[in-house]
């Protein structure tokens, strides 16, 4: 049996915090470590030597420091971190500016308990979960965009496969699903993906979502 991740919680309105704390604190598939009112907060009270690998879900709307303003902050105390945006908001130039700044996935509050348990589960395996509405948002901000290659350099262009994968992953499957999709083992897909980070000269999923964006906006 897999040991419970370590889950850290950023929302500021009390009743929502309660809601998502007493819902996922009593899952067993996660320990939660912290919960906060603020991205003040969370760096003030951080338990000392907590550098393992943790799921983070913070709201953005949040007092002093936004979530987005706080995503580097956190990142650079807790470097392996995925943080999962929760939020009002579905615009797409939100989710590029929360991308851009480390975010793994995108999701509104609207989002039902059970599927958020479900969208945080699936930033653990690899995936990068966004709530429908902003995904139409992103896909729709796409769309007004010509098809843009990854990495157009030659020296650096992406084989016909690790282009697939990176569109995969754009989409937000996990690497589990990419593997299903182009009939892989989990092992080759993420060879392929450090292939792509590589040549791409980044070191992160969140990088990789931040560098198709920026080169379609």
């Amino acid at each position: 049996m897999q040991p419970p991740l370590p889950l850290a919680l950023i929302e500021d309105q009390p009743a929502i915090r309660e809601a998502l704390s007493e819902y996922l604190c009593s899952q067993p598939e996660f320990a939660c470590v912290l919960v906060a009112d603020s991205v003040e907060d969370f760096l003030h009270r951080l338990p000392p030597g907590l550098s393992g690998p943790v799921l983070v879900l913070s709201d953005i709307g949040l007092p002093g420091r936004s979530g987005i303003e706080g995503l580097p902050l956190i990142k650079a105390v807790l470097p392996r971190a995925q943080v999962l945006m929760l939020s009002v908001y579905a615009d797409a130039a939100r989710v590029f500016e929360a991308i851009c700044a480390g975010a793994v996935g995108y999701l509104v509050k609207t989002t039902p308990l059970p599927q958020l348990k479900e969208n945080l589960l699936e930033v653990a395996a690899g995936g990068s979960p966004m709530s429908p509405q902003v995904a139409r948002h992103v896909i729709q901000a796409f769309q007004r965009q010509p098809p843009v290659v990854v990495a157009a350099e030659p020296t650096r262009r992406l084989t016909p496969r690790e282009q697939e994968i990176v569109t995969a992953l754009e989409e937000g499957l996990s690497y589990k699903l990419v593997a299903a999709r182009y009939g892989l083992s989990v092992d080759t897909v993420k060879n392929h993906i450090r292939a792509v980070y590589r040549k791409l000269e980044i070191n992160s999923k969140g990088e990789l979502l931040a560098l198709a964006l920026k080169r379609r906006g």
